[in-house]
């Protein structure tokens, strides 16, 4: 994940193989989704996002 990140990728074709590697290697050896938030953390997150993009003025 970090290598699709921060790689440099030189063209459009390079970073498409880099993505295909990525999901064959991580289809290999897959892994459970592990929140590293609760629900009332994301919701607390979610509404402070609605408050400024409500009120930006636009």
């Amino acid at each position: 994940e970090k290598q699709l990140r921060r790689g440099v990728h030189r063209s459009t074709r390079e970073l498409e193989h880099a993505i295909y590697r990525y999901i064959d290697h991580n289809n290999r050896e897959p892994k459970p989704f592990v929140w590293s938030k609760t629900a009332d953390e994301i919701l607390a997150t979610i509404g402070r996002f609605c408050e400024r993009t409500s009120n930006s003025g636009h």
